[in-house]
C-alpha cells in the first residue's frame, strides 16, 4: 500500500531546522525546571531541609542575594568552626541569619555557644548564638533560585498559582487547536482534487 501523498503528487512536507532547534529548547527547558523542582522542593522535603533566601550581602561572595540555600537540621554537638549555620536572632523568633562560625564556647556546665561572622562583615555578630538558637547547617545553595522561591512563597503565592494554571490551560488549548487545525489541513491534502 503506497503513501496517499505520493499517489496525489504533493510530497511529504519535511521539518526546517528551527523545528529541531526549538523541540531541542523545549527539552533542555523541560529538564531544567524538572531538575530546579528535585533540588528545590523534592530533596529538602524528603530530608527534613528548609530552603530559604539570603536577603544580604553579608554572605557575599560565597552566598550573595538570590542565593537559594537549603538548611538541614543537625546536631549542634556536631557542629565546627568554619561551618555555615543558619539561626534564630532570638530565641523563639522566626527571624534567621545564616552566618559562619568561627569559635565555639563551652560554659562550665557543657552548654555550647557560637560566635559567627558574615564572610563579607568586618565584625562578628555582637551576640553569640545558643544552642537551641541553631536552625541547622547549609547542606548546598543555588545561586539566584532564592529570587524565584521568594516569588512563589507568601503573599504572592496567592496569584502566581492561577496565573500558572490559566498559561498552562491556555497551552494545552492552543495544542489542541493547533493539532485540529493540522489534522484538517492533512485531511485536505489527501482528497483528490477535481
Amino acid at each position: 500500500m503506497s503513501d496517499v501523498r505520493e499517489e496525489t503528487g504533493t510530497a511529504p512536507r519535511e521539518n526546517g531546522v528551527l523545528h529541531y532547534v526549538g523541540l531541542g529548547l523545549s527539552g533542555a527547558l523541560l529538564l531544567l525546571v524538572l531538575a530546579l523542582a528535585v533540588v528545590v522542593i523534592v530533596v529538602p522535603r524528603a530530608s527534613g531541609s528548609i530552603p530559604l533566601t539570603v536577603l544580604t550581602g553579608s554572605m557575599a561572595p560565597g552566598l550573595p542575594p538570590g542565593t537559594l540555600i537549603v538548611v538541614q537540621p543537625v546536631d549542634v554537638d556536631d557542629l565546627a568552626v568554619g561551618d555555615v549555620i543558619t539561626y534564630q536572632i532570638r530565641s523563639g523568633d522566626p527571624a534567621v541569619i545564616t552566618h559562619r562560625i568561627i569559635a565555639i564556647n563551652a560554659s562550665t556546665t557543657g552548654a555550647r555557644t557560637f560566635e559567627t561572622k558574615g564572610d563579607n562583615n568586618s565584625d562578628a555578630d555582637p551576640d553569640p548564638v545558643g544552642a537551641i538558637q541553631v536552625q541547622g547547617k547549609v547542606w548546598y545553595s543555588v545561586p539566584l533560585v532564592g529570587f524565584a522561591n521568594n516569588a512563589v512563597n507568601g503573599e504572592n503565592r496567592a496569584w502566581i498559582v492561577p496565573g500558572i494554571a490559566v498559561l498552562l490551560i491556555a497551552y494545552a488549548g492552543y495544542m489542541i487547536a493547533s493539532g485540529a487545525a493540522s489534522a484538517v489541513r492533512k485531511k485536505r491534502e489527501v482528497q483528490p482534487r477535481p
